[in-house]
């Protein structure tokens, strides 16, 4: 199947905060539909996490992190001490979602350290998690910058499963490169190869490729 859309830009946020509202896309909808889920709760956050809702490494990190601060905000808590405890048990609890994930117990470790600091709050927190997404936006940009010119000789371009803005929170990592070609004018066609046994390639890569304007055959 060969897609493409006329979309000028790659604007696909997996999972993205606006004043205290956490929401992510449902990637276990797409492509048949966009679904938007508003998560309120560490609980929700572990079945979102459990059930691939959210996925990728980075994403995933991502979803624990603010997991965490969902898990404590508008709690009282008698004393600081108090409040570290639940952090880790938060994130405790989080890392059982993905076991294997290595991004999601690096982002639980990293909150329990914030929450460590002195006088940290649930809000401080929020701040935490909200500057991790900004990290790994840049991160993912600063891939993109990199890998824009070697592969600006090609005019085709094959993938393997997904790694690209739906993984992460934008631009993706492997996809990267190629979202940033896109932006200077110079797309790629992509060759995306389905990957057993969730078809993340066929159903994910083609999908985003696609609403960024990037012809892709599945």
């Amino acid at each position: 199947t060969v897609t493409e859309s006329g979309a000028a830009e790659m604007r696909v946020k997996p999972i993205f905060e606006e004043n205290g509202r956490v929401s992510l896309i449902d990637q276990t909808k797409l492509p048949g539909a966009e679904v938007l889920v508003e998560i309120t709760t560490v609980q929700r956050m572990w079945e979102a996490i459990r059930r691939l809702e959210v996925r990728g490494a980075p994403a995933i990190g991502l979803a624990a992190a603010f997991g965490v601060w969902l898990a404590v905000r508008g709690t009282g808590f008698p004393d600081h001490a108090s409040f570290v405890k639940a952090v880790e048990e938060a994130g405790a609890y989080l890392n059982t979602s993905r076991p294997t994930a290595v991004n999601l117990s690096w982002a639980t470790a990293r909150m329990l350290r914030a929450a460590r600091s002195p006088g940290c709050t649930a809000d401080a927190l929020l701040e935490e998690a909200r500057r991790m997404l900004r990290e790994d936006a840049a991160a993912c940009r600063a891939i993109g910058e990199q890998g824009a010119p070697l592969l600006g000789i090609c005019s085709t371009v094959l993938t393997h499963c997904n790694a690209g803005a739906l993984a992460t929170s934008k631009y993706g990592t492997a996809l990267a490169p190629i979202y940033v070609l896109a932006e200077r004018g110079r797309r790629l066609h992509v060759y995306s190869d389905e990957t057993r046994p969730l078809l993340q390639g066929s159903r994910l890569t083609a999908w985003e490729l696609a609403r960024a304007g990037i012809s892709v055959t599945t």
